[in-house]
């Protein structure tokens, strides 16, 4: 009778916390789809960024269980790409929206660029750190073991940094990098695609929901989570960012930091939530395979797609032209992801490595100075040839990774 009644009281508690998150974005969604979002961003935008917040928690509960559901019948690679897609949703709404701004206007040039290198660097320089002092603080173990089939995102990962490295260079985004990088992701995706699948059941709310449905349905439910939380994401995200900037402004911050930082707080917040939701389930593999998946996919398909909405709202094949400080950005946006690519390609992440890149992030915030990007990038470069050099490990692994030496099952 225990048993049964534990049973019970397990059910009990498991659907009131699927019935919670499904609740959580309700009343934003309403607000916007009933057309009184727009007044209350004008009115009242910390309310709307607290409630769209809201909106952004409850979809990633749902995102995280969805994903873990999809594991049963997909590669994990794929798995993360579909969950890493659907969570950037925000950063790809608010940039492209600044490319085809600046197709129209010059004035916005800036923008695309300036909320893409934000975002890939809180990204990195936040996000991944956090997962890893969660992790910490919930399991006390400092390093956190990245599954092998990651191999496949740290090569993608290796292989966009090292073109990227080229942008800065050239000073300009055009259609010949979008074929580039569009062609790194369908790679990307093709090789995740020949992943195994992982049997194991999963544990919590997803556990629950796979011990009570049949394949069809078990499917089912998955598309409908990952449907739902899409849709939440995409009206949420926007109006997030807006309430935030909007908020920044009437206190008097720069447009461009909001635009570069927080903007991109706010696009980047459901990926960073759900692998945080991973790593308090003990899962920090699969937290930081999200987020590197993320990086990926920001890293291609994002950067790829700014100078084809850029041409088409412009009318031409004319590339985005880079000026002085984009291209510093880009630099030191570049530096950072090719550290980031070298401390992980040993499939490992410790707690240490975490802190490095969280100092090295937050103390670009205490020197105004412009020429301080320039220190910065070779902070980077200069830490990640040290790694290279004192660890065997490493250096085979990153030449395995350089020539596409990494199989659907990971590294070989």
């Amino acid at each position: 009778m225990a048993t049964t009644l534990e049973k019970s009281s397990l059910s009990m508690k498991t659907l009131f916390w699927l019935s919670v998150a499904f609740l959580l974005p309700l009343p934003w969604m309403v607000l916007e789809l009933t057309g009184q979002g727009h007044h209350l961003l004008e009115t009242n935008p910390r309310l709307v960024s607290l409630l769209s917040g809201v909106a952004i928690i409850g979809a990633a509960f749902i995102l995280s269980w969805g994903a873990e559901l999809s594991e049963r019948d997909i590669p994990r690679s794929l798995a993360l790409i579909a969950l890493a897609l659907i969570s950037v949703l925000p950063e790809y709404a608010v940039d492209l929206n600044f490319a085809w701004l600046a197709g129209k206007d010059p004035q916005f040039k800036a923008l695309p660029v300036a909320n893409m290198t934000g975002a890939n660097r809180v990204l990195i320089g936040f996000g991944w750190p956090l997962v890893a002092i969660v992790f910490y603080l919930r399991f006390r173990r400092k390093h956190i073991p990245l599954d092998r089939s990651q191999g496949l995102e740290i090569s993608l990962l290796l292989l966009a940094t090292v073109y990227s490295l080229v942008l800065p260079i050239k000073g300009t985004l055009s259609l010949i990098d979008m074929v580039i990088f569009f062609a790194l992701f369908l790679f990307y995706a093709y090789r995740a695609a020949q992943g195994e699948r992982h049997e194991d059941a999963p544990g919590g709310i997803a556990g629950f929901l796979d011990q009570r449905l049949g394949d069809r349905q078990r499917r089912l439910v998955m598309l409908l989570m990952f449907a739902f939380a899409a849709y939440a994401i995409w009206l949420a995200a926007h109006p997030f960012g807006i309430g935030l900037v909007t908020t920044g402004k009437r206190f008097g911050i720069d447009e461009f930091l909001l635009v570069q930082w927080v903007a991109p707080v706010a696009s980047e917040a459901p990926e960073v939530i759900i692998a945080l939701l991973f790593a308090l389930k003990g899962r920090g593999s699969t937290g930081i395979g999200a987020l590197i998946s993320s990086k990926v996919n920001q890293w291609t398909l994002l950067v790829g797609a700014i100078p084809l909405v850029y041409a088409i709202s412009a009318g031409s094949f004319g590339p985005l032209d880079l000026d002085h400080r984009q291209r510093e950005e880009l630099l030191l946006t570049s530096a950072q992801s090719f550290f980031a690519a070298i401390i992980i390609c040993d499939l490992r992440f410790s707690l240490w490595e975490a802190l490095m890149l969280l100092v090295l992030f937050l103390g670009q915030f205490f020197f105004p100075q412009e020429s301080i990007r320039y220190v910065f990038s070779g902070l980077y470069i200069l830490a990640a040839i040290v790694l290279i050099i004192t660890s065997k490990e490493r250096r085979e692994l990153l030449w395995h990774a350089l020539l596409f030496r990494t199989g659907a099952k990971g590294y070989k």
